[in-house]
């Protein structure tokens, strides 16, 4: 009887259903990663398959353990720790990159590459086992160091033309030419020039293994892994749920999800294109179905994914940089990035309310929008990571706050989905928690420990459930999806600085203050647009965290030297070298949002450049009036006067650029309001005065003229 048994209906189109959503899942997959491929030189990988794959996920698994294990519990010298680091870079390195973009033979490395990569990390571990007895040797290296250095830095340099790109390495080219000229304008030995810069960029801390080294393997790849898991726990999902309940029903709903959604995202994910194509897949279709046109839906995307780089609390590699680099507390760089950021997305979020409104858009429907505690008591455990980050950082190392992070990331992931085996769904995530509290409060043993003892519990909880987010398939990819985002930032870390060394070791830097300080000096102007424009340039082809760490080594200093705060102008060149993203005419996050929208590649750079205006107006003025960094505010009431009056500034200027309030804005009243918006964005009683006033009036005007509209439609 079972073999003529009816097959169920529902069951059947249930099955159908999932189905399609499988093969939907898929072809956004395949989008994704080919848009990837072709705007974020990081995803051109070699292919491996079988047991090689297997082989390198184990190989960068075990490198995500490593750094943990290190920044945990290592004391070593720091040129050993960092030799170690850099060499195991080289081998995962040549292994993902291949020499050609689109060289895709499966399984192959070729015999150069195999060369390459043994004399590379060779030089590396070669300096880690012999680091003490080198150190004594200061300058007096022998013939063999200076080889080994030649050769550890060419490697690094090619494995940065693989990874990164061509544009850093046209500086650091020049840079090197200047200063073989430099040395040999005091000696004319060649060998004595090429050991001075081999012995003081690859043996020193003011090398290759410098500052913007030391903090990407203490700090920046933890929260590189930290990252990862947390974007494997469906976090990004929820974020665009939560941006849906917040703005969905709205006037264009969707553009105002993808707003919020990407500017949650892009402060987890550190990458602009990375965060445009990954939220994008979702947003840019649900803002194309709305009636936005295609590069205004490219240039959303990309403009509030580029901008959650400077969302806090995390605000991507650079702030950790920053602050090392200063000496300024991360969470004072935090406090500071509060208002500039929130002016950026205010400014992005009320020129899509008013192009919808001018557009005549309208919200999603009803029945699409999330109901706001049942999403909270669904998915709300999700934040739990980012809430334990942001308290930690108040009492340890970011290193240390990081691994708090990417055990809560580990707990939460275990909380099942089976609401009927409780015991799994509730108990299990108890465990490793109850391991960490035992450890750390009752037995008292160091705090590393504890974390790394729990971590482990957790992923062995993980074998003992198929409901819960982890698994040890996800642990594998996290580790190793961790140990694939850390070798471009390694790598540009270290070529930045190659770059600072040069700069000290030449004294480039005095010498372009003492030149340019005096040009400027009657324009400070003049100088922060000269600063801007060489952050946007090299920030076409550079990565956030080089490009800060060139620009804080090469600019901030002729800023300072002009009067302009440290911190005000740290976050000037922080900001200029992420708005290059989305700045023609290389603007990468700008491109990879307007392949997903199928628009115009220009045409979508400009817009989101437009849609970006804020990011180009707050640095001068934090820089110029450091109130808006909360430097120097006398109290409470002056900090939320501060506030109020830059967000109705950023108000006036969303409505200038887009020349639409309630009706069609006349030229010069948009002329008025975009001044009017500068003004009110500058924290001055005079400043304030004045815009409001220019502000008013169009304002006025537009009120006006929508009463007389709903009139006439009355009568």
């Amino acid at each position: 009887m079972g073999l003529f048994k009816k097959k169920d209906p529902i069951v059947e189109v249930e099955k159908a259903l999932d189905h399609e959503v499988h093969e939907m899942e898929h072809d956004i997959q395949a989008d994704v990663d080919a848009v990837m491929k072709k705007y974020d030189r990081e995803s051109n990988t070699r292919i491996w398959e079988g047991a090689p794959k297997i082989a390198l996920r184990v190989l960068m698994s075990a490198f995500s353990i490593y750094c943990i294990l290190m920044t945990l519990f290592s004391k070593a010298l720091p040129e050993r720790r960092l030799s170690l680091f850099l060499g195991f870079i080289i081998i995962i390195g040549y292994l993902v990159y291949p020499a050609r973009k689109g060289a895709a033979r499966v399984n192959h490395v070729p015999w150069y590459d195999w060369l390459l990569m043994v004399l590379g990390a060779g030089s590396f571990f070669y300096f880690a086992i012999n680091a003490f007895s080198i150190i004594q040797l200061a300058t007096k290296l022998q013939p063999i160091h200076i080889i080994v250095g030649a050769i550890g830095i060419v490697v690094l340099i090619e494995l940065c033309r693989r990874c990164v790109g061509l544009p850093i390495l046209v500086v650091l080219g020049l840079l090197l030419i200047y200063t073989f000229y430099n040395q040999l304008s005091w000696d004319p030995s060649f060998y004595k020039a090429l050991k001075n810069i081999v012995y003081k960029l690859f043996y020193t801390t003011s090398g290759v293994i410098g500052t913007p080294v030391s903090v990407c393997y203490t700090y920046i790849v933890l929260f590189i892994i930290f990252g990862a898991f947390l974007e494997r726990t469906g976090i990004a999902n929820f974020f665009i749920s939560f941006a849906n309940r917040l703005a969905g029903w709205s006037s264009g709903g969707p553009a105002k999800v993808a707003v919020i959604s990407s500017a949650l995202c892009g402060m987890v994910s550190g990458s602009s294109v990375g965060n445009t194509v990954t939220t994008g897949s979702v947003t840019i279709p649900m803002m194309k179905k709305t009636g936005y046109k295609p590069e205004f839906a490219g240039a959303v995307e990309a403009a509030a994914s580029t901008g959650g780089q400077i969302m806090p609390p995390i605000m991507g590699a650079a702030a950790f940089l920053m602050a090392e680099i200063t000496g300024i507390p991360y969470a004072s760089i935090v406090v500071a990035a509060i208002l500039p950021a929130v002016l950026y997305f205010t400014g992005i979020f009320l020129m899509v309310h008013f192009e919808g409104k001018r557009l005549g858009l309208k919200g999603l429907p009803k029945d699409s929008i999330p109901h706001f505690f049942r999403l909270l008591a669904k998915s709300g455990y999700l934040l739990i990571p980012v809430v334990i980050l942001v308290i930690c950082m108040n009492y340890y190392t970011a290193g240390m706050s990081a691994c708090f992070a990417i055990l809560f990331s580990l707990i939460i992931s275990l909380i099942g989905r089976d609401k009927h085996d409780l015991v799994r769904t509730i108990g299990l995530p108890l465990i490793p928690l109850a391991v960490l509290v035992v450890l750390w409060q009752v037995i008292k043993i160091d705090t590393g420990t504890a974390v790394f003892v729990s971590m482990v519990v957790a992923v062995l909880c993980s074998f003992l459930t198929r409901s819960a987010i982890l698994s040890p398939r996800l642990v594998a990819e996290g580790l190793q999806g961790g140990a694939g985002s850390s070798i471009g930032v390694a790598v540009a870390c270290a070529m930045a600085g190659i770059i600072s060394g040069v700069v000290s070791m030449t004294a480039l830097g005095t010498t372009l203050v003492a030149v340019i300080v005096p040009l400027a000096q009657k324009s400070i102007f003049l100088a922060l647009f000269c600063t801007m424009l060489a952050c946007i340039v090299l920030g076409m082809g550079v990565p956030t965290t080089a490009n800060y760490v060139i620009m804080a080594t090469i600019t901030a200093p002729i800023l300072i030297k002009m009067g302009i705060p440290l911190l005000a102008a740290h976050m000037f060149v922080f900001y200029f070298g992420i708005v290059a993203d989305i700045t023609p005419p290389v603007a990468l996050a700008a491109y990879a949002g307007s392949a997903i929208a199928h628009s115009n590649p220009l045409k979508t750079g400009i817009t989101a450049t437009k849609l970006a205006i804020g990011a180009f107006i707050i640095p001068y003025i934090f820089a110029l009036n450091p109130s808006l960094l909360f430097i120097d505010v006398e109290s409470v009431w002056a900090l939320i006067g501060i506030m109020v009056t830059s967000i109705i500034g950023m108000a006036g200027i969303a409505m200038g650029m887009t020349g639409h309030v309630y009706a069609h804005v006349p030229w010069y009243m948009r002329i008025m309001l975009l001044a009017g918006g500068i003004f009110l964005i500058d924290p001055s009683p005079v400043s304030d005065f004045i815009g409001l006033l220019l502000i008013g009036i169009p304002f006025a005007f537009q009120l006006l003229q929508n009463r007389k509209l709903k009139a006439t439609a009355a009568e």
